[in-house]
Parts: structure tokens; sequence; C-alpha cells
């Protein structure tokens, strides 16, 4: 029975969510949730940076394939005025800025990037979702009840 409604759930889930026209749509959302120690290739993240949790590098190592990386972009939406949107992608575009760590990449355009520069990439795994996610975003202002938009600061 649990099986059947992980699938059913899963179902919904997908039908709820609109695809994206590069690659393949990911869960995603904003939320109050603990912080998490990044594990770092250097010895300090700069401002612009984006850092990657210990469990977002291991999640994209198990489900990335070759050239596919983590896509991270920002688009107006929610009702806090923006969303995050994460999606599997392999086209690198010449405004695109690549963050790796421990093997792993996540790849933010110019434009999102004025977004979530110095923020956390994380996955989070609950007992009815998992899903990629931003935290200690310092850009953000606030974030809405539901977890997916957030506002920025001015």
């Amino acid at each position: 029975m649990a099986a059947a409604w992980g699938l059913s759930l899963t179902a919904a889930t997908q039908r709820a969510v609109t695809p994206w026209p590069r690659g393949r749509l990911l869960a995603a959302s904003l939320g109050p949730q603990a912080r998490r120690e990044a594990s770092s290739s250097s010895p300090e993240a700069g401002e612009g940076q984006i850092r990657l949790t210990d469990s977002c590098v291991q999640r994209l190592l198990e489900i990335t394939e070759g050239s596919e990386f983590l896509r991270l972009q920002v688009e107006g939406g929610g009702c806090s005025g923006f969303q995050y949107k994460f999606s599997l992608d392999t086209v690198i575009n010449p405004d695109d800025r690549v963050f790796e760590q421990g093997g792993a990449r996540v790849v933010v355009d110019s434009d999102s990037l004025a977004f979530v520069k110095g923020a956390q990439v994380d996955f989070s795994q609950e007992l009815i979702r998992s899903s990629f996610q931003v935290l200690n975003n310092p850009q953000a202002q606030q974030g809405c009840s539901c977890g997916s938009s957030f506002s920025i600061k001015l």
C-alpha cells in the first residue's frame, strides 16, 4: 500500500507542475529550514558564490549522468514576488555561472545570480517529499508561509 501511495503522490505532484522547456523539472521550495553546514572545496565562499550542502552534493552525484547539472533559476511569481526553479540541464550558456563542489555542479544564469548570491543550495528529504531548496539567502527579505516564494531586499 505504501508503494502505491508513493507512486500516486509522485504522479499528482508531476501533474501539478508545469514542465521547463530545458531539462527535467525537479521539485523546488524555499522554506525556513534548519541551517546546514556547506562543504566547500575552497576555504571560504565569497559573497557572489553559491554554496552546496553535503546532502545537495550527494543527491546530485546520485541523479546526474555525464554532463548533467542542476540549474537554479529565479523567476517572478508566487505570493511574495519571486520563486526558485530547479531543473536538470546539459547546456551551459555564455551568461551562466558554474558552481562546482565535490564533483556536483549547480549553474545559475547572471540575472538569477543577483537574487541568490551568497545562498546555499540544499537537498531536503522529508516523509512526504524531497526537494532541492535555497537556504540562507542573504538577498531575500522574507518568504511566504507555503515556502515557495520570496521577496527581495530593496
